[in-house]
């Protein structure tokens, strides 16, 4: 598939709706060129011995990825515990790097589950424009976040090496949009090529099903319509 172009103000996104015609086809079984992608060559992992990753890949800015999180959060509290789920903050250019690096800070405090809803909502509620490192120090230290830590850890090299760790996964796995999901350093699908996001999710189920067959793993995930 042709890459997209992103710019600063606006980023060619996947749309989530799906027409009467796609939701017929995606009762159907998944099929690799159509629903999802396998990857010619295998992305890396940080998945632990006898697990399963899945990687899903956002902007901040991207209020498809906003409206994706609440099910996704649903989703990802119902996963197996041979599953591993991880984010991957997206750079399709420079002006994405600072968001990068805020969402691998709050990771680095341990703000994940306090702060990373709270983005979103600033941006996409808020109408926040959290794109400068001065802009979201200031924004973190209203939410409750420590300056001189906050400050340290955005400005490690811990932070700055885990961005650019995204950013080569993201090309690793030929991320076309955002939101989108991979699964097992193997396969790779979003909205677009799913019909929508919940469609994904079920992409994924059926993926991670067929992973863990191939490992010789008896446990099937359920089906989720």
């Amino acid at each position: 598939m042709q890459r997209r172009l992103f710019t600063h103000t606006a980023a060619a996104v996947i749309v989530s709706a799906a027409t009467p015609m796609q939701v017929m086809a995606q009762l159907k079984k998944p099929e690799a060129g159509r629903e999802f992608q396998v990857l010619e060559n295998p992305a890396p992992t940080e998945a632990g011995q006898g697990k399963i990753e899945v990687v899903e890949f956002f902007w901040y800015n991207c209020p498809h990825c906003n409206a994706f999180e609440p099910a996704l959060a649903a989703w990802v509290s119902k996963l197996p515990k041979d599953v591993q789920f991880r984010r991957a903050p997206v750079a399709f250019n420079a002006s994405f790097v600072p968001q990068q690096k805020l969402y691998f800070t709050l990771e680095a405090l341990g703000l994940i589950d306090k702060l990373h809803g709270a983005v979103f909502t600033a941006i996409h509620v808020q109408k926040l424009k959290l794109e400068t490192p001065e802009v979201i120090l200031d924004w973190a230290v209203k939410n409750g976040a420590d300056k001189t830590k906050f400050a340290a850890a955005y400005n490690s090299f811990g932070v700055e090496t885990k961005a650019k760790k995204a950013s080569q996964l993201q090309e690793a796995y030929r991320v076309e949009g955002v939101p989108a999901l991979g699964v097992a350093g193997r396969f790779y699908s979003d909205g677009g090529m799913a019909g929508s996001m919940d469609s994904c999710l079920r992409v994924a189920d059926f993926l991670l099903a067929e992973v863990r067959a191939k490992n010789g793993s008896a446990k099937r995930l359920p089906a989720k319509i």
